[in-house]
């Protein structure tokens, strides 16, 4: 009877510790700080904030900067890969107008060479870039030590 009662509270304990690994892996993306650099004259990059905020369930802090080349620069976004504004998640760099499950992805997968993602330029249809239903396809792109590759395509 011992026996039976040890190998029911182990199985609970079991179950107990996988519940919780998996609580903590679907809420990686919610539990990070999401810090945006932004040209304080630009409005798609509050809209692609927003798209972030909603999906990811979190809150995107906000600097305005008139140099945003030198905040590119210090993060190490390739110049083909530039974007509007440029976001700090979990020492991840993400570049322009990057969908949330790229980055929710990103964080849960973390790639070895990869600095960060980025949408090069400003597709329509691309978050914060919505255009009354047009839509362009665009890639995004892994970038850091291991080189550039396509991570994901849209839509």
């Amino acid at each position: 009877m011992k026996a039976n009662i040890a190998k029911a509270a182990s199985k609970r304990a079991s179950a107990v510790m996988t519940l919780a690994l998996l609580a903590a892996c679907s809420n990686v993306a919610q539990a990070t700080t999401y810090t945006m650099f932004r040209d304080p004259n630009c409005g798609c990059c509050m809209s692609w904030a927003g798209h972030v905020e909603r999906n990811l369930n979190t809150t995107v802090t906000t600097i305005d900067s008139v140099d945003m080349a030198k905040v590119k620069a210090q993060n190490g976004v390739p110049l083909e890969l530039q974007a509007c504004h440029t976001m700090i998640v979990d020492g991840y760099v993400i570049e322009g107008h990057v969908p949330s499950d790229a980055i929710v992805r990103l964080l849960r997968d973390k790639p070895k060479g990869v600095t960060g993602l980025a949408v090069a330029g400003m597709p329509m249809g691309s978050p914060g870039m919505e255009a009354g239903g047009r839509v362009q396809p665009y890639s995004v792109v892994a970038f850091g030590p291991a080189g550039q590759q396509v991570f994901a395509r849209y839509p």
